[in-house]
């Protein structure tokens, strides 16, 4: 009994099996069932919702976009020679992450490739601070000759690309140096400011206009599409957006005249800058000694770079823009104005110099570098540079007032240059000096600050601008290097807004006593007589000198005779023709003594290469610019028959004065220069009591 129920219990129940079959058969048809739904919804996704998103990444991979670098912007001078162009040239870029070890390919290469130190150095540096799916470029300017034989063993280098591109190019060289500045290779911080979007860039506007136009210059870069296979081979191209390529810019800078100014510098270190004073259109702009800017292009080398740094005459400072100092007795013009416009003189006044000005109360004299002069109106003190009338008038005028006209005549402001970095310079201030120093504003430092000495700090840009200021009427234009640009080969060139200079003076007859007495610096025996002669055309100007050294005693030391270093620096600033100005200039020679012997003559040579086209002859073994552009464009000189003249020569007085048999003068324009006859010179004027 009991056997027969244990064997019942052990018998399969057939109908529960069945029922728990079905239950999970049925529950594993739900979740087979749910998850085709998920993968129908996931096949769903992809192939609906996300088709335009992975179809884009499919084309991706199979179209490639290259970049294309437009063409930078051309520079030309004022008469459409090229001052900075492209041309071809061929760089190899290595991808890191496809070339491998370099040091497994690096030696094999350079048996094709001839590679400078510089070029591995930079090319480590490159490598360590980029990603390696980004070329970087391993050496710049391959010949055509290594570019062949590596084109031959091309399939041995995986991931190194030989890449053709625009060089720049800087046809003068050393004459266009601190004016068009250079572009150099992009580094790290350069990649910083430019941002995303410029990684096909391989170089940037360094300095000059290459750098202060550089957004223009740049051009916008455009993209190629290129179908490729999956070995990323291209197959054909599909597609392209066009670059656009950079701005050119037309300068006013003339190269011949440049290269007149150079010439005229001799061996001789310094600046000066030439303007049309009509305008403010600056046409030659030197600083000397200069550079080849095409050593940096591409990088410069540590040796050369070595030999310019520590060239003692710094030939990589640009003097017009960054440098500065007293402008001296060049000032007197401009405060003989403001001295007149302030009501404290007329331009007939006359003080007596005994040739040492005392402040009252104080037993210090300050002494002038000719001893007494006399009765000196207006016209005499700036013909004879006497000190003595300007020691009194600075003292009479105050320095509040002082600062306040000569920041009207453009000190301590930029001049407009379109140069990045211009100094401001300084013009002598109670407040300036506060800032730097616990000490009070003494009377005496307004004294010398009234013959351009002291704490004045002021650039030839300044000096020339005021200068043409004087020359044209009274307007203080602002200086310019560009005068048009043209965006497109086939566009039309757009001349370059320019917003209206202020005026210095409200008088014309307070500028007409100025720009006489400047007349008579050259013309009337005054301290420049000695450029004046022979000149069939009137200069006015006026000579500085910036001492170094103070005057021991009573004896005044002979610059000439003093060390190199502590030389005096030689100033002038000038304009012509002075009955009708088209060029004003300012002379700064660094180390050369009295203006009127050294900085004078560079003046006139710079003058008579504009108007009469006659080139200076060069200083005999000095080549200062080797890479000097086609010779100037001379302009016929012709007298009439039967007069005997000679061009460029004049009465031996040394006071040109033109007649009916005179040479028919014309100008760098071909326009014939009118009106040559010296205007009659002011009389001495009497003293006080003689003209009552």
């Amino acid at each position: 009994m009991n056997l027969s129920r244990r064997r019942a219990r052990t018998l399969k129940n057939a109908g529960a099996e069945a029922a728990q079959f079905r239950g999970r058969s049925a529950l594993a048809f739900i979740g087979v069932m749910l998850a085709l739904v998920g993968l129908a919804g996931w096949y769903f996704r992809l192939q609906v919702i996300q088709h335009a998103d992975y179809a884009t990444r499919s084309e991706a991979n199979r179209i490639k976009l290259q970049p294309i670098v437009p063409g930078r912007g051309l520079i030309y001078d004022r008469k459409g020679r090229i001052l900075a162009d492209n041309v071809p040239a061929f760089r190899l870029d290595v991808t890191p992450s496809d070339a491998g070890d370099p040091a497994t390919w690096l030696p094999r290469l350079a048996g094709i490739v001839a590679f400078a130190p510089e070029d591995l150095e930079r090319f480590d540096d490159a490598r360590r601070a980029s990603r390696g799916f980004r070329p970087i470029t391993l050496k710049m300017r391959v010949t055509e000759e290594e570019a062949a034989r590596f084109a031959v063993d091309r399939w041995r280098f995986p991931g190194i690309e030989l890449v053709s591109y625009l060089n720049r190019r800087y046809p003068y060289g050393e004459l266009t140096a601190h004016v068009i500045g250079y572009v150099g290779r992009i580094d790290e911080k350069d990649a910083k400011s430019l941002g995303p979007g410029f990684d096909a860039l391989t170089h940037i506007g360094k300095t000059g206009l290459e750098r202060s136009y550089e957004d223009d210059l740049r051009g916008r870069i455009g993209y190629q599409q290129i179908e490729t296979n999956v070995e990323g081979r291209a197959i054909r191209h599909v597609g392209q957006v066009p670059a656009q390529p950079g701005t050119d810019l037309r300068l006013s800078i003339d190269i011949d005249l440049q290269q007149a100014m150079v010439t005229a510098f001799g061996d001789m270190d310094g600046a000066a800058v030439a303007v049309d004073p009509r305008t403010g259109e600056v046409l030659a702009m030197v600083s000397l000694p200069s550079y080849d800017a095409n050593l940096f292009v591409n990088g410069i080398t540590h040796t050369h770079y070595k030999a310019l740094t520590t060239n003692p005459s710094r030939p990589l400072f640009n003097r017009p823009v960054l440098g500065g100092g007293p402008p001296g007795s060049t000032v007197k013009p401009l405060i003989a104005l403001a001295g007149v416009d302030s009501g404290l003189r007329t331009p007939e006044s006359a003080v007596f110099s005994t040739g040492e000005f005392h402040i009252p109360g104080q037993r210090r004299g300050y002494r002038d570098a000719h001893g007494g002069a006399g009765w000196t109106d207006l016209r005499k003190s700036i013909s004879q540079s006497v000190n003595f009338y300007y020691y009194k008038l600075a003292y009479d005028m105050g320095i509040v007032k002082f600062d306040a006209y000569m920041r009207r005549y453009g000190f301590g402001q930029k001049s407009g240059i379109d140069l990045l970095g211009e100094n401001v310079g300084i013009v002598p201030s109670p407040e300036w000096k506060a800032r730097r120093s616990k000490e009070p504003w003494y009377a005496g430092e307004t004294v010398i600050a009234g013959i351009g000495q002291g704490y004045w700090v002021a650039t030839v840009l300044q000096l020339v601008r005021g200068t043409a200021a004087i020359a044209n009427g009274g307007t203080l234009h602002p200086l310019h290097l560009v005068a048009s640009r043209r965006d497109g080969y086939n566009a039309r060139w757009k001349p370059q807004p320019l917003a209206p200079g202020p005026r210095i003076t409200d008088s014309p007859d307070h500028l007409r006593a100025v720009q006489e007495g400047m007349i008579a610096t050259v013309h009337g025996g005054g301290t420049a007589s000695m450029i004046g002669r022979g000149a069939p055309y009137l200069i006015a100007g006026k000579t500085g000198t910036a001492q170094k050294i103070s005057r021991r005693g009573n004896v005044s030391s002979d610059p000439h005779a003093l060390p190199y270093n502590l030389r005096h620096q030689a100033l002038f600033v000038a304009y012509a023709p002075a009955d009708d100005p088209r060029i004003a200039i300012a002379v700064s020679v660094e180390h050369g003594g009295y203006g009127a012997s050294s900085a004078g003559p560079i003046a006139r040579k710079v003058f008579d290469a504009w108007l009469l086209g006659q080139m200076p002859a060069p200083t005999e073994g000095v080549q200062r610019s080797p890479q000097g552009g086609a010779p100037l464009d001379y302009v016929e000189v012709t007298a009439p028959a039967g007069t005997g003249a000679v061009a460029g020569q004049g009465a031996a007085s040394g006071v040109t004065a033109a007649t009916s048999a005179s040479p028919a003068v014309r100008d760098h324009a071909g326009t014939p220069i009118t009106g040559t006859t010296a205007p009659r010179l002011p009389a001495p004027v009497a003293p006080p009591e003689a003209r009552r």
